[in-house]
């Protein structure tokens, strides 16, 4: 690769590390359409294994710095994330099945539902949860975090989320936060960060299906993984530094956003 590409997927992987960072989703809503734009004529199994490996150093990151903020609800976040493994594992064995252009048809459609849905939410009571498992978290701050969480229904819904977001190689955030914030009960903020634990734990589950099939290369393949990967390490803690000043309307406005561009982008290529 020549300094040029090198420099662009290194910037590319900081923007994304600080907006998946910031709302919790680990960028791989982001990078996954723009690298199926970017690389039109690769697999969708070898861009989902760069992506998901760049997620996993983005994801990791940021749960070393929200640890450190004491923001990971722990307890849930290990839970959800062991429920997410098999669904994992499974999503990135799939993807080796399915044509280029299916793929792509089949991103659009879902970064495009969640968009909507994320927009109509508000509308209704049910993510006010009642009952469920107490919690109470004091941040590094001091701030309290008192709340309640479904946690049957969050192993539940956590094997759905590990197939499907290993299956496209965009890590799960955009499906686990607002599976936490709706139908579970966590605070934007808290979700965001264990979102973040669970992330790094599925995603880490099909980079390692992925090496196991040969998915990742001396070549390209590789090199693209390594430079996204440290770009998007050096994002997340700058996102999670951000996320202390965002309010969390703006940052499910962000995730919107960005999903909703991602969304309509990539559709005009299909």
């Amino acid at each position: 690769m020549s300094v040029e590409v090198i420099a662009g997927l290194a910037l590319l992987g900081v923007a994304v590390g600080v907006l998946g960072t910031l709302v919790g989703a680990g960028g791989g809503f982001l990078l996954t359409p723009v690298l199926l734009i970017v690389y039109p004529n690769e697999s969708a199994q070898t861009l989902t294994s760069i992506s998901l490996a760049a997620v996993w150093a983005n994801s990791t990151s940021g749960t070393i710095a929200y640890l450190r903020q004491r923001r990971v609800d722990v307890r849930s976040g290990l839970l959800f994330g062991v429920a997410t493994l098999p669904g994992a594992v499974g999503g990135a064995l799939l993807v080796g099945y399915v044509p280029r252009r299916a793929f792509d048809a089949i991103m659009a459609v879902v970064l495009a539902a969640v968009a909507i849905w994320l927009s109509i939410y508000r509308r209704w009571d049910f993510h006010r949860t009642r009952g469920g498992s107490p919690r109470l978290l004091v941040d590094a701050s001091g701030r309290e975090w008192r709340y309640a969480v479904r946690v049957r229904q969050g192993v539940v819904l956590s094997v759905g989320v590990g197939f499907l977001s290993s299956f496209l190689g965009i890590g799960g955030g955009i499906f686990h936060v607002p599976m936490l914030v709706t139908a579970l009960g966590f605070p934007t903020h808290i979700a965001t960060a264990t979102s973040h634990f669970v992330l790094a734990m599925m995603s880490g589950a099909a980079v390692a299906t992925h090496i196991a099939q040969g998915a990742y290369t001396v070549g390209h393949g590789l090199r693209r993984s390594i430079v996204l990967a440290v770009g998007l390490a050096v994002g997340a803690q700058i996102g999670a530094r951000l996320s202390i000043r965002t309010s969390s309307v703006a940052i499910e406005r962000l995730l919107v956003a960005g999903l909703a561009i991602a969304a309509l982008r990539l559709a005009v290529t299909v």
